[in-house]
Formats: C-alpha cells, structure tokens, sequence
C-alpha cells in the first residue's frame, strides 16, 4: 500500500495540484498585501479618511468581558476586492493561455 501511494504521489497531476496550491497561497498573500496596504488607504484618502477594515454595524455593543456582537461588512468589502483581483488575474493568465494554445495549433497546421 506504501508503494502505491509513492506511485500515486508521484504522478504529474498530482505534483503539478500541490505546487498549483502553494503558488495559490503565496499568490493570495500578495493580494491581500495589495489590498490592505496599497488599495484601502487610497481609498480611504479619497472616502475622507474611512478605514473599511472597521466598518461594521453593531448589533449588542460590548458590555463588561462580554465581547460586542456586530456585522464587520468592511472586512466582507475587503475580502470581496481581494477575490475581485484573484479572479482577474486568474482571468489574464486563462486568456493568454488559450491565446497560446491558438497560436500553438495555428503553427502545426502550417
């Protein structure tokens, strides 16, 4: 059975899924860096000055060790332009590869 999982484990699909993966993490930090460091603050200068990370609609403010109960909508904004860029990206990356894939099929008909 070890052996079988070494096999497994070392087929292309399955090293290309892992290396596709830990790109994927790295890739998203960038994003979020972008988001949190270079977009918000842009933002907020031209919003005057509102730190979407913050907003958030309080349901039961916080009383005593009781923690408060609220909707942090401004990180669910931040999270939804993150995934906005990614799917961009994605997007970019899809479309100059099918631009290869035709220009690649174009030169073996020649």
């Amino acid at each position: 059975m070890l052996r079988e999982f070494r096999t497994f484990i070392a087929q292309g699909n399955v090293l290309d899924l892992a290396v596709g993966v830990i790109i994927g993490a790295a890739f998203g930090k960038i994003t979020t860096s972008l988001v949190e460091d270079i977009i918000n603050p842009i933002l907020g200068i031209l919003t005057g000055g509102i730190d979407f990370s913050e907003l958030k609609i309080v349901l039961r403010a916080a009383v005593g060790d009781t923690p408060e109960v609220a909707i942090r909508y401004g990180n669910f904004l931040n999270i939804v332009i993150q995934f906005l860029i990614i799917a961009w990206v994605v997007f970019l990356i899809v479309k100059a590869a099918n631009r290869l894939r035709v220009s690649t099929s174009l030169e073996k008909k020649e």
